[in-house]
């Protein structure tokens, strides 16, 4: 059998479809079409006192229906669209606090089965470099990303294809977690590794939550089933809408308790894709118990030789990308938002306050580009062009400088504080408590192990800030969070709450 009738059959493989029809009725799904499109055909603004009721129910961090969310799209009132924007940050800060949590990608495989319209790295693209990472290369890409720039999390990114399978991601994330560097007092090290992958079956999910991932991402690119069937060629797997709907229904059985969903922002109207994700949401509550512990919100960006991500009609303005960032903050309020570095530094800045809870920094999108540097990255091997690609330590100058704190924290995972429990602690304000204090202690581990001089400075005064607020709103627990800070300063390394 030839490499390419082998890669042939294990694609037609991938799909189970008894772990599509166990979730869904025989002739639908749960995004409901004909609903969404009604309530884009209203237009009629809501007043004051409908537009506050919706905003009061957001604030005591509940979950909005479609109806709600699309009530608020119709606001157009600028006193009343200030009060959702200072509504989005109240509830981030409610939630989550001033934190800003960082990660970021490493790309392991450039080989893919599909052959989507406005991917760099679909099939039938020649332009693009084709590279699956060996273990050692792995284990190079780790050491750059946890020894010289210092994160720890990362985001593990794959393409469909049978040399990136779901027991060669076992075997990354394994590798991943083996890499211990020594730095300046402690050692950099990668504590949590998220994946962003295909729909997978329950038995591979399973293989993968045994690994020990974290987060399991799947984005739905776009929830407009006509613009998924254009974008995505019949006869690929990705051309099964209902396939990749269902993924997070898998994961939930294979006991992957924190899911990620998201949309591509400029394949369809962004207004029908912001409801479909609701929709997302509320089936996810209602089969899970639990929503998305994480959104994203990638837009479309230029890649080479992919005509259709230069001349999409669908394109996002800035100014309605502010929008739908607001109106998510306020239709999901306990879910993180993901705003990646495919955005420039100047919409990174302005999305900041408006309920933003990750940003990736210093991230290479190559497959093998943190070894090669970023001088070294080359169109011809990312899936699309980066917008921000400044390195971590401005990044988390620039944040301090605004107020927001860095949390490299991997704590609550590691004790138990996922799924259903951490979402009952997001929804009650608790978690932003625990957070909040490993997100001290990891701070200035990070700022005396990578900081620059400018860096701590800024940093410094930051943290003398947040050490004074838990003494002052935490004092029980003062004492003892006080000898682990001290005990940071001294250099040992991943003391949590």
């Amino acid at each position: 059998m030839t490499v390419a009738t082998a890669t042939k059959h294990w694609a037609r493989e991938r799909i189970v479809p008894a772990e599509v029809d166990r979730y869904l009725p025989a002739d639908g799904d749960f995004i409901p079409d004909d609903e969404i499109h009604r309530l884009l055909t209203l237009t009629a603004e809501p007043d004051a006192a409908e537009t506050r009721a919706i905003l009061a129910k957001a604030r005591a961090i509940e979950t909005l229906t479609l109806s709600e969310l699309a009530t608020l799209m119709r606001v157009r009132d600028p006193e009343l669209w200030a009060e959702m924007r200072a509504a989005a940050g109240d509830i981030k800060r409610k939630v989550y606090d001033n934190r800003i949590v960082t990660f970021a990608p490493l790309y392991c495989s450039s080989k893919c089965v599909n052959n989507c319209l406005y991917c760099g790295l679909r099939s039938s693209n020649s332009a693009v470099e084709r590279r699956v990472l060996t273990q050692d290369d792995v284990r190079a890409e780790t050491e750059a990303l946890a020894g010289k720039l210092g994160h720890k999390r990362l985001v593990v990114v794959y393409g469909e294809h049978p040399e990136s399978d779901v027991h060669y991601m076992a075997e990354t994330i394994h590798t991943v977690y083996s890499v211990k560097v020594p730095v300046r007092k402690g050692w950099g090290q990668i504590r949590r590794v998220n994946v962003n992958a295909a729909p997978m079956s329950i038995a591979e999910l399973s293989l993968l939550r045994e690994s020990g991932l974290g987060t399991f991402q799947v984005f739905q690119e776009t929830y407009d089933r006509r613009a998924y069937a254009r974008l995505h060629p019949a006869g690929t797997i990705k051309s099964d809408f209902r396939w990749r709907l269902t993924a997070m229904h898998r994961a939930q059985e294979a006991g992957i308790d924190d899911n990620g969903i998201g949309v591509l922002y400029g394949l369809s109207d962004w207004r029908f894709e912001l409801l479909g994700q609701q929709a997302h949401a509320l089936e996810m509550e209602r089969f899970c118990g639990i929503g998305p512990h994480t959104m994203s919100f990638p837009r479309l960006e230029p890649a080479v030789n992919t005509p259709f991500a230069e001349a999409s009609r669908w394109r996002v303005s800035d100014a309605d990308f502010e929008r739908l960032v607001v109106l998510a903050r306020l239709a999901v309020p306990y879910a993180g938002l993901i705003i990646t570095a495919r955005e420039s530094p100047e919409m990174r800045r302005r999305l900041l306050p408006l309920g933003v809870t990750q940003m990736d920094a210093a991230s290479n999108i190559g497959v093998g580009a943190y070894v090669d540097g970023q001088e070294k990255q080359k169109s011809s091997r990312q899936q699309f062009i980066l917008g921000d690609p400044r390195g971590l330590d401005e990044c988390i100058r620039e944040w301090a400088a605004a107020g927001c704190i860095t949390s490299f924290c991997t704590a609550g995972y590691r004790c138990g504080r996922t799924g259903k429990c951490i979402m009952d602690l997001l929804r009650s304000g608790a978690e932003g408590k625990f957070c909040k204090l490993n997100a001290i202690l990891t701070f200035k581990e990070w700022l005396d192990d990578f900081g620059t001089p400018e860096t701590q400075a800024v940093g410094a005064e930051l943290l003398q800030r947040e050490l004074d607020e838990v003494r002052q709103q935490q004092p029980a627990i003062w004492p003892t969070f006080q000898q682990h800070y001290q005990r940071i300063v001294a250099g040992e390394r991943d003391l949590y709450f």
